[in-house]
């Protein structure tokens, strides 16, 4: 394993505390990274338990074969297989949700617009199509849909007409500081101390791993594989998922009503809403990249 690019773990000791109820229980990390909350988990857990975790990153599935721990397994997979673990089968389920350290800072990924590298930003690179790949033949429409929904980007029909006019003249974009320059040429104002590119590469990357489709189907595979009384703990990096995770427990902490039924008894609520928690200063001080962490924890009910 390349132990060049490392990564430091938001939120460890709350989301653990928030995770572990019953120390030889079954539990699950849905986003192992670089083992940061698992090995932390792993040091908690009594000889009973058990740790399943879940990558779709080939570079953190071999981050978890270091793990020498009969009570851990790793999956490569996406979170949104959490169901094929069963129902009420897991006592907690951690959701790391976003892009790790070593994802951003190792050009040859191709997620970041400060090192120029090939435009990737798979992470799973084993299947599916690039950035570039897509790029290369998308519809300027489309671009500029993408672009605006998943960057909440103001400027997305320039940006998405600038990167075809640059297709059609010389051939498409190829290379993460390609893109960069382009939509540092259309973008003309833009928030104090942020790159113009940032909403551009966030959107391509959350839209080419299909990021929110399947946060919403791994939050309905979390709460059918809870055990009554635990844990869902999922940590958010931006608006987009934090919205995703904060409507699906309010969703499911509310009773239920049928309309056509008005005197029926309702539904009963499946989630318990329990915290919402920052980093703290001396977090963010420490590591920058924890600024935006917002970590909500909820709780299953017996219903």
């Amino acid at each position: 394993m390349d132990t060049q690019w490392q990564h430091t773990t938001v939120l460890l000791n709350e989301a653990v505390d928030a995770l572990l109820t019953r120390p030889d229980a079954s539990y699950v990390d849905a986003t192992f990274g670089r083992g940061g909350h698992s090995r932390a988990i792993l040091q908690r857990l009594g000889p009973q338990g058990r740790l399943v975790a879940f990558d779709k990153d080939p570079e953190a599935i071999d981050a978890a074969a270091q793990i020498a721990d009969a009570r851990f397994s790793i999956r490569h997979q996406g979170f949104r297989s959490l169901g094929e673990l069963g129902p009420a089968s897991v006592a907690g389920v951690l959701l790391d949700l976003g892009i790790s350290s070593p994802q951003i800072d190792n050009p040859a990924r191709g997620f970041s617009f400060r090192a120029d590298g090939p435009l990737d930003m798979r992470m799973d690179t084993t299947r599916g199509q690039s950035v570039a790949q897509w790029l290369a033949t998308a519809e300027t429409g489309r671009i500029a849909e993408v672009i605006r929904d998943y960057g909440e980007e103001r400027f997305a029909v320039p940006i998405a007409k600038a990167i075809a006019a640059r297709r059609q003249e010389r051939g498409p974009v190829a290379t993460t500081a390609e893109l960069a320059e382009l939509v540092a040429r259309t973008v003309k104002t833009r928030e104090p101390g942020q790159d113009p590119a940032t909403r551009t590469f966030q959107a391509l990357r959350i839209f080419i791993n299909a990021e929110l489709e399947e946060l919403q189907e791994a939050l309905g595979a979390a709460l059918d594989i809870l055990q009554p009384g635990g844990r869902l703990v999922a940590i958010s990096f931006h608006s987009l998922e934090d919205r995703i995770v904060k409507q699906f427990i309010a969703r499911h902490s509310r009773e239920v009503f049928d309309r056509r039924a008005p005197f029926a008894a309702p539904q009963p609520t499946k989630l318990r809403a329990l915290a919402r928690v920052r980093p703290s200063a001396g977090e963010v001080a420490g590591n920058p990249r924890a600024r935006s962490a917002i970590m909500r924890v909820a709780e299953r009910t017996a219903a």
